[in-house]
């Protein structure tokens, strides 16, 4: 799985940046983070643009590799039916994308979230093998540049403590200054 072991600046067209903005819109109402206390719903559309932008910039990465890529997943599914799979598959295999918006890396440092509370944990954390990559979008460059890091297993990360005290206990955050590169 990791094809590549530097960074990659990646542009969408604005078709699939279209699309996942028109993703986010239908999936606000068919969600509820109400556990997460995230009831806030443009955070909300825009959390869910921004993973879209993400796994649309690695699928392209891995396209322009020659490999084969299932995904991203379009479907809106109603709440009883979300699903927890893989993000992508590159060549069969399950590869997860977690994504953060480079205007909100200036408050907390660049860094990705997971949830891991009683109430939501992301199934990636119990599974040291499974494959990630991590994606930096420039949501303040109107082409939305995205950044794409290189592949890591979950046992390469070293998961800590967010930066907000209210989320401690509730998330654990996998810092960019950490990334074994």
């Amino acid at each position: 799985m990791k094809e590549f072991h530097e960074k990659k600046v990646v542009y969408l067209h604005q078709a699939v940046i279209e699309k996942a903005k028109k993703f986010a819109f239908d999936v606000v109402d068919t969600v509820n983070y109400t556990d997460s206390n995230q009831i806030n719903k443009v955070k909300i559309k825009d959390d869910h643009f921004i993973s879209k932008v993400g796994e649309e910039a690695v699928k392209k990465v891995f396209v322009d590799l020659g490999k084969k890529v299932n995904g991203p997943d379009y479907t809106i599914y109603a709440q009883k039916q979300k699903s927890w799979a893989a993000d992508l598959q590159i060549d069969g295999k399950d590869l997860a994308v977690k994504t953060m918006k480079k205007s909100a890396a200036y408050k907390y440092g660049l860094s990705w979230t997971f949830q891991s509370s009683s109430f939501r944990r992301d199934s990636i954390l119990d599974k040291p093998e499974a494959w990630i990559v991590f994606v930096e979008v420039d949501d303040i460059n109107p082409a939305k540049p995205c950044t794409v890091y290189s592949p890591f297993q979950m046992k390469e990360l070293a998961l800590k403590d967010p930066v907000l005290p209210h989320l401690k206990g509730k998330k654990l955050v996998a810092y960019a200054k950490d990334l074994p590169l």
